[in-house]
């Protein structure tokens, strides 16, 4: 919701959003955000490719027959460099290909591949249904809604459940920042956000239903199968199962292709959202559209091809796996909470100005009371409940910001150090990829870069995406008196190579 309601009023991707909504000063933190999702992206871009490579696998048969197996197929697919950077680069590609003319494209690409993705889901959970229901039970659906209570009393099943949300939702990607850039000005910026919690959750059970029935449908010991991490899940043991789908030859053909093209269907609409984002903050500081769209493109292809190549080593198992990209997960992956940290700064710091202000004028009362009646709704207040909306938020959003998202991020953050302190051998030591200081020097060295490119940022104009009518004004916000902020299409003098010939109109989602 904060970030839906944060692009849609300063019309500008992540820089942008948070030089306006923070001031000049913080312009560093929409950098960050940024370069959090797309760092993310470079690694992303090799795992949508190894769906892109599974569903051809299993249209083509590769994945079933009694021979089949399923670990040295994975092992011979990511021991071979040119298959792994082939995928990834039509991955890339297509993504390329379905953000070159702007939003109005992305819009009808991410519809129909949404579609789709429901439908292919669909059809695996009634096949998968059907093969846990072979035995008179259905112990996979079973499984998936039964409660162990005692689960709950347990820290690590919070903090996973935490994660897995903030990850699956896209928290603090600004993703949601840069889609409502594109907003019409009465769209209902909490309808959106509900519409989007609830589409990735179902899709989340519809997949975790097909999943779990077909495991214990075949099985013999299920819960080994389960516990065996997302892509142990997925490329080894879901390819066994589906291949013991009923139908003669067809039931498993249909599952496997099905299963794989809906994971690539899901993986890359995720990747469309990453390079739109970083897009988005290329034009609003007056770079070329297709231009951006070629540069990030290059730029996610070059810079994932270490996660795609590097260190492919083996495990106790016998099992490939790419510990360049595990890295790369490990150093970025946290990275997010600050990201969505940073958009409570911006709510606060909004609050917080409105209220002292109105101390000042002599409308507000001074001290905590004052602040709680007034500086704790007025983001909620003015961006949110703004009278386009059929869902009024109330009073528990202000407790979940000021309140329950700080108690997270320290809990979260807490407990991800803590365990990683308490199980890693030398996690201190700089050289080792999976402990601590190799991730706080990637951190620390990012931040301070960005700080230092803030004043380069700032410096620059920057060009709100204002489609006709939708003209909003930004002047109370902390930076909203910037003398370089402008509309996409001006010219402004002294800066005339950077006037962006992107049309705001044809720009603007309308459906």
């Amino acid at each position: 919701i904060a970030e839906y309601a944060m692009g849609k009023r300063s019309r500008t991707g992540t820089i942008g959003t948070f030089r306006i909504f923070a001031g000049r000063k913080f312009a560093w933190m929409g950098l960050w955000t940024a370069w959090i999702s797309t760092a993310i992206g470079f690694y992303y871009a090799v795992v949508s490719g190894w769906t892109l490579k599974y569903f051809q696998l299993g249209i083509s048969g590769a994945l079933t027959g009694e021979e089949v197996d399923t670990t040295e197929v994975w092992n011979a697919f990511l021991q071979s460099p040119g298959q792994v950077i082939f995928f990834q680069f039509i991955v890339v590609l297509l993504v390329l290909g379905a953000i070159w003319k702007g939003a109005k494209a992305i819009e009808k690409v991410n519809f129909y591949l949404m579609i789709s993705l429901f439908a292919l889901l669909f059809l695996t959970l009634f096949l998968s249904l059907w093969m846990d229901a072979s035995d008179g039970t259905l112990d996979g659906a079973l499984f998936m809604f039964t409660i162990d209570f005692d689960m709950l009393f347990e820290p690590e099943v919070w903090i996973n459940g935490l994660s897995q949300s903030a990850w699956s939702c896209s928290a603090g990607m600004g993703m949601c920042i840069t889609y409502a850039v594109y907003m019409r000005k009465d769209e209902d910026t909490v309808l959106n956000a509900f519409t989007m919690g609830l589409a990735n959750n179902s899709i989340s059970i519809i997949a975790g239903l097909a999943v779990l029935s077909a495991i214990f449908a075949v099985n013999p010991d299920p819960l080994a199968t389960v516990t065996g991490g997302s892509s142990a899940i997925t490329f080894l043991a879901l390819p066994e199962v589906f291949a013991q789908a009923p139908g003669g030859a067809i039931g498993p053909l249909f599952m496997m292709a099905g299963f794989f093209l809906a994971l690539s269907f899901a993986a890359i609409t995720s990747m469309i959202s990453t390079v739109e984002l970083c897009v988005r903050n290329f034009v609003d500081h007056g770079y070329d559209r297709e231009r951006s769209v070629l540069i990030t493109g290059i730029a996610i292809f070059l810079f994932g091809l270490p996660s795609a190549v590097m260190w492919i080593k083996l495990d106790d198992a016998g099992v490939a796996f790419p510990e360049f990209l595990e890295v790369q997960d490990h150093i970025w992956g946290y990275g997010l909470m600050f990201s969505g940290l940073f958009i409570a700064f911006s709510i606060w710091k909004y609050g917080y100005i409105k209220w002292r202000k109105q101390v000042d004028d002599g409308t507000a009362p001074d001290g905590l009371a004052g602040y709680m009646g007034i500086g704790v709704s007025a983001f909620r207040d003015d961006f949110i409940n703004t009278g386009d909306n059929d869902l009024e938020v109330g009073r528990w959003w202000d407790v979940m910001i000021y309140l329950a998202f700080p108690v997270l991020f320290v809990v979260l953050m807490g407990s991800y150090f803590a365990d990683m302190i308490a199980n890693t051998e030398n996690v201190w030591d700089p050289s080792n990829p999976k402990g601590l200081s190799i991730i706080l020097l990637f951190w620390g060295v990012v931040a301070v870069t960005f700080m230092f490119l803030n004043k380069f940022l700032i410096a620059r104009p920057l060009f709100r995406n204002i489609p006709e009518g939708a003209d909003v004004d930004i002047s109370t916000l902390p930076g909203g008196d910037d003398d370089l902020v402008f509309a996409l299409g001006d010219v402004v003098p002294g800066f005339e190579h950077l006037a962006t010939k992107e049309p705001v109109l044809e720009a603007e989602i309308t459906g």
